[in-house]
């Protein structure tokens, strides 16, 4: 007999307080309330190795999440099963894509990468740069789609990688054209991502309100020397940005012709207008 059938009478007969079932516990004025401590096990394992990319040994994961071993031993095992993580040569543990599959077929999420690829792709064309669109989720910036350059040699970000929320375009942009309220929320649930670097918030302040007045930030990376990027906002329905359109844009020195920073940038401001208006945004043409 399968487990969902019997949960019923095991909620009739009360706590149980074994390991991966239910517990009741009592909150308030009698609200009744339940546990489920083989869930926070399992979250607690994905959410430490979401903040390690190098991941952790069964050891190491045992010690970050306050636990023993023989206590999280099933849970790993049961997660790498269903293929939410992944066990290298060296016996580490790391998140696998699983998550972020999940997350894409969310129909928000996927109404809005479904309408960015083809407009990304015409940008890659156009800039001849590699481009990508992000996210914020759970104090980071989260990369949902990318196109490569055309050209024979491109830089990009892959899908699915984490950056930073205050040293990068990006993350400069989805701070920027957002409300108070919801800018110091984002703040709050900020998690530094490795090598991020620290931003004065007098400094990040006086960044985000340049950013707002020329609607873009263009900045050299603060992870990668020579590259420029170029970073719109993708506007909602509720006028607020809901994503951002990026070009790592590089300069070529030899002899063939291809478009300039200010040209791409251009480009890149036409593009995010145009996805802009298809997400509902008002005063955005989808023609401009």
């Amino acid at each position: 007999m399968k487990r969902a059938a019997t949960a019923p009478e095991e909620e009739q007969q009360g706590p149980q307080g074994q390991d991966g079932l239910e517990e009741a516990v009592t909150e308030g004025e009698g609200a009744l309330r339940y546990a489920a401590p083989a869930l926070e096990k399992g979250l607690d394992i994905l959410e430490a190795l979401a903040d390690s990319p190098s991941g952790y040994t069964l050891n190491e994961l045992a010690q970050k999440v306050g636990r023993k071993v023989s206590e999280i031993f099933r849970m790993a095992v049961t997660l790498q099963r269903r293929g939410f993580v992944q066990v290298d040569e060296n016996d580490r543990y790391t998140l696998t894509l699983r998550m972020f599959e999940l997350a894409h077929r969310q129909q928000p999420l996927k109404s809005l990468v479904s309408a960015a690829l083809p407009l990304l792709r015409e940008l890659a064309n156009r800039a001849r740069q590699s481009c990508h669109l992000a996210m914020y989720q759970g104090g980071r910036v989260v990369v949902i789609a990318q196109v490569e350059s055309p050209e024979r040699w491109s830089f990009g970000l892959k899908v699915g990688v984490v950056m930073g929320l205050t040293d990068t375009s990006s993350g400069h942009v989805l701070l920027a054209f957002r409300d108070e309220i919801d800018r110091a929320r984002m703040l709050r649930a900020h998690i530094g991502v490795e090598g991020e670097l620290d931003m004065d918030p007098g400094q990040l302040f006086s960044i985000l309100q340049e950013v707002r007045e020329r609607g873009y930030s263009a900045m050299p990376s603060k992870q990668t020397r020579g590259i420029t990027n170029i970073a719109f906002p993708v506007m909602g329905a509720a006028d607020h940005a809901i994503a951002s359109i990026n070009v790592p844009y590089i300069e070529r020195i030899d002899q063939k012709s291809a478009p300039d920073v200010v040209q791409v940038r251009e480009i890149v401001g036409n593009i995010a207008a145009r996805l802009s208006a298809l997400m509902g945004a008002s005063g955005y043409n989808d023609n401009e």
